[in-house]
């Protein structure tokens, strides 16, 4: 008997997960203040949610998401929200928008504000044309004005800025641009218990959809019909409207793109026999993500260099997962994925020389020119990667690491090493004196099209070690066996 789709069923997350956010959010800041006397422990939080937006200047909405620190705080799925916190009394206030009475004809039934209320587990719900009158009110120091500590700093990811809220009214308050970011940043790099429930449920529909287009991939089909079958599983059987970022489905040479998918290399390659193909797909579930890549041959079977490829990569990956443990330096495990590439690529004779200064020379980051991996949570690469006093490696391929911090108890992580052939990168250093004489170019003449392989788990530190919940088939024989029709897991 076939095994069914999925076993899954889309959980209801409750809406306190946001609420202990908050209360973490009210302890740090507290804990601030405390510690440096820079500010009174009075004021407001403001933080303004995210907008609906249309399609350049037609009435086309485009799929709205959630600002993602709004969303960590209050867990509002509808546009045009603003919500505070007061600091003084740990009371939580939405903002609605005032709908237009043809809402309901066109959108649905307007909600009165104690829906809000009820469903987001605030103290009070105003509408936002109260806000700058109801902050005032609730301000307890008439005599002063009223302070607001806005979100506004820089993502060290993307070198993007939040951006703070804005409202009519604001030159009546007293503004604070600097000590909201780093402390709420801060919060969402250790995951709750709650929050870790929902990655893993995000990881469980993704490892089962990215089965299904293993089993299904075919020579002849397209990368977007690849594609598709992930986002129709995610969906379908996960209750997973979005994905955490635009699916990378790439085969043959185009898996050596690092972020193939894009606008002008839209997954529409046509699958051919003895291509690898490279599967970096994740869903969202309740604003949290997932992150999994997985790699294979479209024909079901590895050859021996696709094998020796492969089982590189995967050695890097389980050598990293095996030695996560709190307070171990993410450097180091980002260096000990590229010694274990290297020792592998020279065991085969397609590097030669001492790995030790292949190391020292950066050769490493010719293969795996990205980093080992970045904080997953509510976002893809989650913000908090380079805390404070933190500052990026300028070598090459560890100036691309995400993150340089130890490992803490509740982190999530990605664990994604990679073995890729990039002519844009194996040329200069096939010219270079300095590195010229570890490469064997008869020997990396034959993977000039191979194009490269990525295994990529999502893995939680524990108080111990860490846990890997990402459910895949990652050995080159459970992935032949499960290309071949047998259920996963596989039975002994």
């Amino acid at each position: 008997m076939a095994s069914p789709p999925s076993t899954l069923s889309p959980p209801v997350v409750p809406m306190d997960l946001h609420v202990s956010n908050r209360r973490k959010l009210l302890d740090s800041l507290r804990h601030h203040f405390a510690a440096s006397s820079s500010r009174p422990s009075h004021g407001f939080v403001l933080l303004q949610g995210g907008e609906e937006q249309t399609r350049y200047c037609t009435d086309h909405i485009e799929l709205f998401r959630q600002e993602s620190y709004f969303a960590y705080l209050f867990g509002v799925r509808e546009p045009g929200f603003y919500g505070a916190i007061d600091i003084c009394t740990g009371k939580s206030i939405l903002f609605a928008p005032r709908l237009p009475a043809d809402y309901a004809v066109w959108l649905g039934e307007i909600k009165p504000l104690s829906y809000f209320k009820e469903s987001y587990m605030v103290d009070l719900v105003y509408y936002v044309d109260e806000l700058k009158e109801t902050l005032e009110n609730l301000f307890e120091e008439k005599e002063k004005k009223p302070l607001l500590f806005l979100l506004h700093g820089l993502n060290t990811d993307s070198n993007n800025y939040s951006k703070p809220a804005k409202f009519e009214g604001m030159e009546s308050f007293e503004i604070d641009l600097t000590t909201l970011h780093p402390i709420l940043t801060e919060c969402r790099v250790l995951k709750s218990e709650q929050e870790l429930a929902i990655i893993q449920y995000a990881n469980d529909v993704s490892s089962e959809a990215h089965i299904q287009v293993m089993r299904n991939a075919k020579v002849g089909m397209k990368e977007y019909q690849l594609e598709s079958i992930f986002l129709h599983h995610v969906y379908m059987y996960g209750g997973c409207r979005h994905c955490s970022y635009t699916c990378i489905c790439a085969t043959g040479h185009n898996s050596s793109v690092l972020h193939y998918g894009h606008a002008a290399a839209p997954n529409d390659k046509t699958l051919e026999d003895g291509d690898m193909a490279l599967m970096d797909m994740g869903a969202e579930y309740s604003f949290y993500g997932s992150d999994i890549t997985c790699s294979y041959p479209i024909n079901g079977k590895f050859t021996k260099d696709q094998t020796i490829i492969y089982n590189a990569v995967l050695q890097a990956h389980n050598n990293v997962v095996s030695s996560m443990r709190p307070g171990v330096s993410w450097v180091n495990m980002h260096k000990l994925a590229e010694k274990t590439i290297l020792e592998a690529l020279n065991k085969e004779g397609i590097v030669q020389g001492n790995v030790e200064e292949m190391m020292a020379e950066r050769v490493g980051a010719v293969f795996m020119p990205h980093g080992l991996g970045h904080l997953l949570g509510i976002d893809t690469h989650d913000p908090g990667g380079y805390a404070e006093g933190l500052e990026r490696p300028k070598e090459p391929g560890l100036r691309s690491l995400r993150t340089v911090r130890e490992l803490q108890k509740g982190m999530v992580i990605t664990v994604e090493p990679g073995c890729y052939f990039i002519e844009a990168l194996l040329i200069p250093a096939s010219e270079n004196p300095a590195t010229a004489k570890f490469f064997n170019h008869e020997k990396l003449e034959k993977f000039k099209k191979f194009g490269g392989v990525r295994i990529e788990s999502d893995v939680c530190v524990t108080a111990e070690g860490c846990r890997n919940m990402t459910n895949c088939p990652r050995e080159t024989w459970e992935i032949e066996a499960v290309m071949a029709g047998a259920p996963w897991p596989l039975k002994q």
